[in-house]
């Protein structure tokens, strides 16, 4: 995680909740947004790019309480976080393909 000040991370939750609502929108079909999927995969990267320096559950925690897609982004970083530090002992054949992969 990168250290944001109090200013940043008012500005990151700001654009995070943006993008979430559009998001959730489209998924929950809202008649009155007309879906763009550019937009949509737009909106998808700055969730990751947000959640990637920021710690959503610290500094988001209604964004995560309020919307799907928010608390979806955060859960595939936790599952991430979980198989990436027991990747060898869980995933011993996954392990040695991903090593193999980079060498």
């Amino acid at each position: 995680m990168t250290y944001c000040s109090q200013l940043d991370i008012e500005s990151l939750a700001a654009t995070a909740s943006r993008a979430a609502a559009y998001i959730d929108d489209c998924d929950s079909g809202a008649s009155d947004v007309r879906l763009d999927p550019d937009y949509y995969l737009a909106c998808s990267h700055v969730l990751v790019q947000i959640f990637k320096v920021c710690d959503a559950r610290h500094n988001f925690p209604m964004l995560l309480e309020h919307s799907a897609a928010a608390r979806e982004v955060d859960e595939a970083f936790r599952i991430a976080y979980r198989i990436e530090l027991n990747r060898s002992a869980f995933y011993p054949e996954l392990d040695m393909i991903l090593r193999r992969s980079t060498a």
